[in-house]
């Protein structure tokens, strides 16, 4: 896809409408992680750099297009000043002439506080419109919402890219795009019904797809293997064969654990028991993939140039059901720094998974876009990003 960036644009002079993504864990009053503040940076200086004057547009929470006090972006501003390094004007009610009068970067108040935002009201499309005069998008993770400040503004200004979103798209093009190949794709998770447009999009892109977690069970189920107590989404089987059948048809080899390591219960450090797929003791449940899982994992991505991650391969959560997401994001992790893969990870858990494995820093590309970054795997238009490229 083609889209403008921060470099084809003429922002001299010119009011930046800027929509970030600043909503971030807020405790009596104060900012408790800063990591979606600290990743907008980049872009607000890049525009005040290039004589443009930023104007953020942003939601909080959930209001329902109500005014909540309690999600108020005021209670952002000095977490956003100190990242800047510069005072951010906080703006309730804005109009064109209160903006232009305002020195530095400046905040106006949650959109969601107006149930035109998420409605992508053309009145209130409109009405940001007249505020700036470039639209930057820098929210990739609000990209999958057709909303009047990341889609219905975006289509009555000249629109680019920020500096977040152009590194998110160009990562994302790497990996499902126009990737190197061959491709493989690890996808986790509890339950394959979360994740069924992913699967069945995937198997006709990659050549390995690497399944774990507890939506690897019900594909085991599927093949006609006994998984006990395990999670198992019985109801599902005829779908997971048909998942099987298009991957095959499409010369995608998917990867189901080999090996499995079992317990009577999930609690943190329980009796364990490393057995075969196919050799569930009665009463236990498969709750991480075993060792010659992992080592077939392993030679899999020796022989491949992009890897794609989404969800860990066990219950991650408690220990030792994270030594496969360990052991196979590790090596993951050194085959990237040795240049030979291209890496890239989204999602809340596998997110969380690879800070937990030490290997997040390691990869090309780790993306925080929950929503957003499935969506784009799952082969859907992203309406955020189909405004920049029209």
């Amino acid at each position: 896809m083609t889209f403008k960036t921060l470099d084809d644009m003429d922002l001299d002079g010119k009011i930046v409408l800027t929509r970030v993504d600043i909503n971030v864990p807020v405790e009596n009053g104060r900012v408790t992680d800063t990591t979606r503040i600290d990743r907008i940076v980049p872009t607000i200086k890049d525009i005040v750099a290039r004589g443009g004057k930023p104007v953020m547009l942003a939601h909080f929470g959930r209001p329902k297009g109500q005014v909540v006090p309690e999600m108020s972006l005021r209670q952002v501003v000095p977490a956003l000043s100190e990242a800047l390094g510069s005072e951010v004007a906080f703006v309730e009610r804005p109009d064109r002439g209160t903006l232009e009068g305002t020195t530095g970067p400046i905040l106006i108040e949650n959109t969601r506080f107006s149930p035109m935002e998420e409605a992508n009201d053309p009145q209130m499309a409109q009405f940001l419109a007249s505020l700036g005069d470039v639209y930057c998008n820098d929210a990739f993770s609000a990209a999958h919402r057709a909303h009047a400040s990341t889609e219905g503004v975006a289509r009555l200004l000249p629109a680019c890219a920020g500096r977040l979103m152009q590194a998110e798209l160009e990562a994302l093009e790497a990996a499902l795009g126009t990737p190197k190949p061959p491709v493989a794709a690890v996808v986790g998770g509890a339950k394959v019904s979360s994740k069924l447009d992913l699967l069945g999009n995937l198997v006709t892109k990659v050549q390995h797809l690497i399944i774990g977690g507890g939506m690897a069970n019900t594909f085991l189920a599927a093949q006609g293997v006994n998984v006990q107590a395990s999670l198992c989404e019985h109801d599902l089987l005829d779908t997971a064969r048909d998942i099987l059948a298009k991957a095959e048809a499409a010369g995608c080899a998917i990867l189901l654990p080999r090996d499995v390591v079992v317990a009577a219960e999930f609690k943190a450090n329980p009796p364990t028991r490393t057995v075969k797929t196919e050799e569930v003791p009665e009463g236990q449940m498969i709750l991480d993939a075993g060792p010659d899982s992992v080592a077939h994992i392993k030679t899999v991505l020796d022989g491949c140039a992009t890897l794609i991650w989404n969800g860990p391969l066990g219950a991650f959560e408690m220990s030792p059901f994270d030594a496969a997401t360990n052991a196979a994001a590790a090596h993951a992790a050194v085959l990237t720094k040795a240049g030979t893969l291209v890496s890239v990870a989204g999602g809340g858990d596998t997110v969380a998974a690879l800070n937990q494995a030490g290997a997040a820093e390691a990869f090309s590309y780790i993306s925080t876009a929950g929503g957003a970054f499935l969506e784009w795997m799952e082969g859907k238009e992203l309406p955020g990003v189909a405004a920049l490229s029209a």
